[in-house]
């Protein structure tokens, strides 16, 4: 009987034990462990338990002397849950906080003191403590990490009347605004949540979620809920994303994604452990559609981007920042009424202050970003639109990047009635990038591949290539100025406009004809050109084309470094024509501002010789352009082994009756033989 009595009398003591009393060797002794002012102002009263609940009222918790705000916590009042077996062995656990009016500072420093670690080392991770649940009522939250570019202030209040979001029976009892910085960036987000927020990873009570946050130029609505707000794991929530450029996303996020006109984009987001998923995307860049699934895996060492993105339309305008090429002027629209900036621009004519400007891409690699992250992403577009330089009609490419590794492979497009597929791959591990290529055109249909040159609207014949090359650097224009390798087209049977010859070899009485009564089209027996390609410079192997008209050779040079064209022409008639200057073709100038017409050196000599014969009679002048057609048929089999075999050796060009015929050099993978039966049959 009397063990019985001690025992209440000891749980008596224990319930009504008069806890204010411990107040002042309570604050003193946890002050004098961390180091720092900790203090119960008014009243503590404790339930105790193997978890024991612990009420304040009046705290005042300091935080480090090297931090800005001078509380971590001070509030009007706090109640706590601590487990007391964890805090034996220096571990704090508190399964659930409840503060009336607090004011929080937090503070974490690029060398890992945060303010929030409960000991004297704030660097110590072990000390942070495991907090569960959180609830907040009229408070504020200041956070700061300069290794973020954080600098934000959260006001936190319970609405006086709880909504409900669309299609739910959770209440969202708590609203928040926050303003600062985030990535250095301007941020504002508002929005409401449930009344106890969920930090710990051991608790799975999901909690409604809303949000409208804006960074910089980036804004994104969120509506949904979420398990652990620490670290945003179970999300589950519907999103709408918009910005001026996609590539914004790496220094808000650590995306590595490419630079791309301004978006619009919705679909589910869920994150699961250290995975994001975004799914169900639609929406647009540009004037372009965008729709598929992007996982994110931040688990390993290095992030991974995984997906597959598809286009019904793809606008080759929206591809210009992609692949670095210049923005065309928005302003350019308002000088071409009725047309958007893409056709305006397309519309304007060169000038000559613009005939020294590049035309490669001169945007560099941010070598940096490419080996932030891994991504393994297939990308599809079924049709492409607005490319008149050449015609792509539907394109697709698997993009690879493993540890500073990235590969286009492989790259599958439309061009012209045909395709244009290969290789890329790029290494930034090295200073600067080293990049391979390779590349094979297939059955490009030559009355398609120029659409803005009206004289080959009616010529036919499928045209191959292929493209190897190698080099160093940290752009488009930079690697191709370094490139060696070799490059081939060919082209068999076919038909080409008469004009269009004529107008090369300068005759002028078939031009007359023709605008008289008509163009009409020329057998093609073969035409082929193939370069050898040193450091930027392409010197030419062959290049020859042969129609029942004309037979035309070069030769000549083309600067991937300097962006200069340097090729003659020389063309040699099969038929008789008077008003003839028949004289070498020179193409000459930039990349930015081509220009094409005969050697003036040539044709001056034969203009000389007609006013001295003019002199004499004017019919002898007239029969000074008489051409006789000495041109020969051109060895159309030799020309075309060279063009597919870029290495084999030139030979001096022969007719086709000037000996044996010679085997047939196998051709590189991806182009056909050349040999008569198939390749002059086009």
């Amino acid at each position: 009987m009397s063990l019985l009595v001690v025992l209440l009398a000891m749980v008596l003591l224990l319930l009504f034990f008069p806890w204010d009393v411990l107040r002042g060797p309570i604050n003193s002794y946890v002050s004098g462990q961390l180091g720092r002012r900790f203090e119960i102002t008014r009243h503590l009263s404790v339930s105790l338990g193997r978890t024991t609940t612990v009420r304040a009222e009046g705290l005042e918790f300091a935080n480090p002397a090297w931090a800005r705000e001078p509380y971590l916590v001070k509030a009007t009042a706090a109640e706590f849950d601590i487990r007391l077996w964890p805090l034996l062995r220096g571990k704090v656990d508190l399964p659930r906080i409840s503060l009336i009016e607090p004011q929080i500072g937090l503070q974490m420093e690029p060398d890992g003191r945060r303010t929030w670690a409960l000991s004297r080392d704030t660097a110590d991770s072990a000390a942070v403590p495991n907090i569960g649940s959180l609830t907040v009522d009229r408070g504020t939250l200041k956070y700061q990490a300069s290794g973020q570019g954080a600098d934000m202030t959260a006001q936190f209040s319970i609405a006086a009347e709880a909504g409900t979001p669309s299609g739910s029976s959770v209440t969202l009892p708590l609203g928040y605004k926050v303003t600062g910085k985030w990535k250095n960036e301007a941020f504002t987000a508002s929005g409401r949540t449930g009344g106890v927020l969920q930090l710990s990873k051991d608790l799975k009570e999901s909690f409604p979620l809303e949000i409208n946050a804006v960074a910089g130029k980036t804004t994104l609505k969120a509506k949904g809920s979420i398990e652990n707000l620490q670290e945003l794991t179970g999300l589950d929530a519907t999103f709408d994303l918009q910005g001026r450029n996609l590539e914004e996303l790496y220094k808000l996020a650590g995306i590595v994604l490419p630079s791309t006109p301004p978006y619009k984009l919705r679909g589910k987001l869920d994150k699961h452990g250290k995975v994001w998923a975004a799914s169900q995307i639609q929406g647009v860049l540009g004037s372009s559609d965008l729709s598929g699934n992007l996982n994110f895996d931040t688990s390993g060492e290095v992030a991974l981007l995984t997906g597959e993105v598809r286009s019904k339309l793809l606008d080759f305008e929206d591809l210009r920042p992609v692949i670095g090429l210049p923005v065309s002027p928005p302003a350019m629209a308002a000088s071409v009424p009725g047309k958007s900036a893409a056709t305006a621009a397309r519309l304007k004519k060169p000038d000559q202050a613009n005939a020294s400007r590049k035309v490669l891409p001169t945007a560099t690699l941010d070598l940096v970003r490419l080996k932030a992250m891994n991504a393994d992403v297939t990308y599809s577009a079924a049709d492409i639109r607005h490319v008149e330089q050449l015609p792509l009609d539907r394109g697709s490419v698997h993009v690879k990047l493993v540890n500073g590794v990235l590969q286009l492979d492989p790259i599958a497009l439309g061009v012209a009635g045909g395709s244009l597929a290969g290789r890329i791959r790029v290494d930034v591990n090295v200073e600067p990038a080293a990049f391979e290529t390779r590349l094979d055109l297939r059955a490009v249909q030559l009355n398609r591949l120029f659409p803005t040159i009206q004289t080959t609207k009616s010529s036919l014949g499928k045209i191959s290539g292929q493209v190897n090359l190698t080099g160093r650097g940290n752009s488009a224009a930079g690697m191709l100025g370094s490139a060696s390798g070799d490059v081939a087209v060919l082209m068999g049977k076919g038909e080409l406009s008469n004009i269009l010859l004529e107008f090369m070899g300068l005759d002028g009485g078939e031009i007359i004809k023709f605008l008289v009564r008509g163009d009409r089209n020329v057998k093609l027996l073969c035409s082929a050109a193939a370069f050898e390609v040193k450091q930027g410079l392409m010197s030419s192997k062959v290049i020859v084309l042969d129609t029942t008209d004309t037979v035309l050779n070069g030769s000549g040079q083309i600067s991937l470094a300097n962006e200069t064209l340097d090729i003659t022409l020389h063309p040699q008639p099969k038929d008789h024509s008077i008003l003839s200057f028949r004289s070498p073709l020179r193409i000459a100038g930039t990349f930015a501002s081509p220009s094409a017409g005969p050697d003036k050196l040539a044709l001056a000599g034969r203009a000389g010789l007609t006013l001295a014969l003019g002199v004499i009679n004017p019919l002898l002048a007239l029969a000074a352009t008489f051409e006789t057609g000495p041109g020969q048929d051109a060895d159309c089999r030799r020309a075309l082994a060279l063009a597919v075999d870029p290495k084999a050796k030139a030979q001096p060009a022969t007719t086709p009756a000037a000996g044996p015929a010679r085997p047939a050099v196998k051709p590189p993978m991806g182009l056909p033989r050349a040999r008569p039966s198939d390749q002059l049959a086009g």
